[in-house]
């Protein structure tokens, strides 16, 4: 059975196209992985299938009475209400059906036998659904999944206005699965979680019996859940059956046949292309240069895929800084209260160091007090000499309607126009990229303008704060590269050790430091 039909789908900003009559269908039950570079449209098209936005043209038709649960993380968490209050808000329709439930009720006492009939079944119905949904076992419900995603190491009553970025996620895909969709709209939501939580998300995913969409860039967590790709390319949708490693094999396959075919037909046409110069003047030879010219213009021309720029970061180096990076004494972080005991750490010239632990128990903050921008709660920072800083921010969380050419001449206004397309080209952005503002592009595509800033500066320490969120395949691996090679020394917050285990010389854990439970 369809649950969601999408017939020639066409859609662009601008002169920029993301879709060309593109179809789709999603099946009952279907476990999709969504996949593309940077900018090919994933978000979009979530925002497309919502509502959220319309197409320039194409039909999307939903079955009829069908529940989407969609995760974006650009949801809105109302201040004063409770973790527990949020998530017990996934069941404000069922509470809506037990109002009207309690109102049949009320009128059953007046009814006439027709009218109570009526009444009965109604009721019969609402009762069903309240069952079926875990209306009488909401608290259970919520503590379950709450617990599953490490809520309760925050605690139930918090403010959700006072959560961290990787908390708010939490919040805000518990919720989601709390509803029990008939079909759920993932995007990135391995972002900010935890390794257990993204385990837990890998089991729970494993024995959802209802469809859902998922875009990852996370390889083994798409891996590990889903039965279909779903791969976004140079305006097209093309369907795999199997997981990411098996559609890697298809497409690599497919794409040589492509480029076989393009390199035998390109032979074929140079050959009848010299026949035809050859001899369509002469007599003799005239009829058979039409008649070759004729299967030119009849020719289907296999056109090969324009081929996506790859990223290449290289960091520029500053001097050699002093040995000592840093040094805390008795440091306590926090904003109200202490996250932490009284820390006394030290990082030394060429370390490599990578920052793990749940979310919400001080990795930013520590970040942030260690480069000066936040106050500690109490101790010292004390910092070495001839340090240049390049620090990556997990979050920003203000709208940026600069072109990303003039994002960049902010920062370098010494460069000229030349230098700075290139520096953005090297990061895999395209000329329609680049002179777009950077409201308009992707996660992805933003993270990179990000980084072009990062690796123009001459630094050498580096305070990256999970710098991979967002970014695909290709970047994530060239950023893994650019690191490894890197002289200076590195502070990083990630929640991939496939990513920083080849590149880190230490790994500290903040839950032997932090204050809170976990």
């Amino acid at each position: 059975m369809s649950i969601l039909t999408v017939k020639n789908l066409t859609h662009g900003f601008g002169d920029r196209a993301l879709f060309d009559n593109v179809s789709f269908r999603l099946l009952k039950g279907e476990h999709i992985g969504l996949i593309g570079a940077n900018g090919e449209g994933k978000s979009t098209f979530m925002n497309i299938i919502t509502g959220k936005i319309t197409p320039d043209e194409g039909d999307i038709e939903w079955s009829k009475r069908v529940r989407i649960g969609y995760l974006d993380q650009h949801t809105v968490l109302k201040k004063g209400m409770t973790i527990r209050d949020t998530l017990k808000s996934a069941f404000s329709y069922l509470f809506d059906l037990e109002k009207e439930m309690n109102a049949i009720c009320d009128e059953m006492a007046n009814a006439t036998p027709e009218r109570l009939e009526i009444l009965l079944e109604d009721m019969g119905t609402i009762q069903d659904i309240l069952t079926n949904n875990d209306f009488y076992i909401i608290d259970a419900k919520v503590e379950e999944i709450g617990r599953g995603l490490g809520l309760d190491a925050i605690g139930f009553e918090k403010d959700v206005n006072d959560l961290s970025g990787g908390q708010r996620t939490k919040v805000l895909l518990a919720k989601l699965l709390l509803e029990k969709p008939d079909i759920l709209l993932l995007d990135e939501p391995t972002n900010y979680l935890d390794y257990e939580h993204i385990e837990w998300l890998k089991t729970y995913l494993n024995d959802y019996e209802n469809a859902f969409i998922l875009i990852s860039h996370d390889i083994p967590f798409l891996n590990s859940v889903i039965n279909l790709i779903y791969h976004m390319e140079n305006q097209k949708l093309d369907r795999y059956v199997g997981d990411y490693d098996d559609f890697m094999k298809v497409y690599e396959m497919k794409k040589k046949q492509i480029e076989a075919a393009y390199k035998k037909q390109q032979q074929e046409i140079a050959g009848l292309k010299d026949f035809v110069a050859r001899n369509k003047a002469r007599v003799s030879t005239r009829n058979m240069a039409m008649s070759r010219q004729k299967k030119l213009d009849n020719m289907d021309i296999i056109e090969l895929d324009r081929e996506k720029p790859k990223p290449e970061f290289n960091f520029k180096e500053a001097r050699t800084p002093s040995k000592l990076i840093f040094q805390t004494n008795d440091l306590v972080i926090g904003y109200d209260e202490p996250l932490t005991k009284p820390l006394n750490i030290r990082m030394e010239r060429k370390q490599k160091i990578a920052i793990v632990g749940a979310n919400g128990i001080g990795k930013t903050t520590l970040l942030k007090s260690i480069l000066g921008e936040i106050k500690p709660i109490s101790g010292t920072v004390e910092k070495g000499q001839n340090q240049y800083i390049g620090y990556f921010q997990q979050e920003i969380k203000k709208d940026n309607y600069n072109t990303c050419i003039d994002e960049m001449w902010s920062e370098f206004p010494g460069f000229n126009q030349y230098e700075i397309r290139s520096a953005l080209a090297k990061c895999g952005l395209t000329t329609k990229h680049i002179e777009s503002k950077v409201v308009v592009l992707s996660g992805g595509e933003q993270a990179k303008v990000r980084l072009c800033k990062l690796i123009n500066k001459e630094t050498n320490i580096l305070i990256l704060d999970e710098p991979t969120n967002h970014l695909d395949k290709d970047a994530k691996s060239e950023l893994k590269r650019a690191l490894k090679e890197y002289n200076g020394t590195i502070l990083l917050i990630s929640h991939e050790p496939e990513f920083y285990n080849d590149i880190v010389t230490d790994i500290w854990n903040c839950e032997n430091w932090t204050t809170k439970i976990v």
